[in-house]
C-alpha cells in the first residue's frame, strides 16, 4: 500500500485540480456551452493553471528557488504561491468572468483566497499542504455543483471524500507534510469554498 499511496500525490497533485474542476463543469453544464467555446475556455484554463505555472516552476529550478516539484521548504514556496495568485487573478479576470461563467469564477476565487491564506501561513513560518488545498477545494465545488443542478452526485462526491483521504496518506507517506499541516490545507481549501456558495448557489 505503502507503493501505492504515492501515486496519489502525483494525480491529484495542485497544478491539475483546476482542469479536472473545469472537465467535469462542463460535462455537467454542456448543453449551455457550445463546443469550440468549451474548448476555448479549456485551453485558457490549461495555459494559466498548467502551462505557465510548470514553466516558471523550472525557471525556477533553474534559477537555484526551489529544489524539487513538491517544493517542500517553506522560504522555497512563497514565490511560487505569489505567482499563483496572480495566475489566478488573470484568469478570473480576463478569461473565467463572473458575466461567462459565474460557477467557475467563483471555484478559482475561492482558489486565489485559498492561496492567499496560504501564503499568509508562510509569512507565519507554517506549511500548508497544497495538495489537500486542491483536492478538498474541488470536493466542496463539485457538492456546490450537484446543489446546483440539484442532482444528487453521491458517488463522485463520495469518491472525492475517499481521494482526500488517500491524498492526505500519501502525503503522510511520503513524510512530505505534517498532520497538522494537512489540517491546514483542508481548511485553507474547503473555507472560501463554502464561503462563496451563497453567491452562486
Amino acid at each position: 500500500m505503502k507503493k501505492i499511496l504515492p501515486i496519489f500525490s502525483y494525480l491529484f497533485h495542485p497544478l491539475f485540480i483546476s482542469v479536472y474542476a473545469s472537465l467535469l463543469y462542463f460535462i455537467l453544464f454542456r448543453d449551455f456551452y457550445v463546443l469550440q467555446e468549451m474548448y476555448l475556455f479549456m485551453i485558457q484554463i490549461v495555459i494559466i493553471t498548467v502551462l505557465i505555472p510548470i514553466s516558471l516552476f523550472y525557471l525556477l529550478l533553474s534559477l537555484g528557488k526551489i529544489d524539487s516539484i513538491m517544493i517542500e521548504q517553506v522560504a522555497q514556496r512563497k514565490i511560487p504561491i505569489l505567482l499563483n495568485c496572480i495566475l489566478l487573478f488573470v484568469l478570473t479576470q480576463k478569461s473565467i468572468t463572473l458575466d461567462r461563467i459565474p460557477e467557475l469564477y467563483y471555484f478559482f476565487l475561492g482558489g486565489l483566497f485559498s492561496s492567499i491564506l496560504v501564503f499568509i501561513l508562510l509569512l507565519a513560518r507554517k506549511k500548508a499542504s497544497l495538495h489537500m488545498v486542491g483536492i478538498v477545494a474541488l470536493t466542496f465545488f463539485v457538492i456546490g455543483l450537484s446543489q446546483c443542478v440539484e442532482i444528487p452526485m453521491l458517488y463522485t462526491i463520495s469518491t472525492l471524500i475517499l481521494l482526500i483521504g488517500f491524498v492526505a496518506s500519501s502525503r503522510l507517506v511520503m513524510k512530505a507534510h505534517t498532520f497538522t499541516e494537512l489540517i491546514l490545507g483542508f481548511i485553507c481549501g474547503g473555507l472560501p469554498q463554502i464561503i462563496f456558495w451563497p453567491l452562486w448557489l
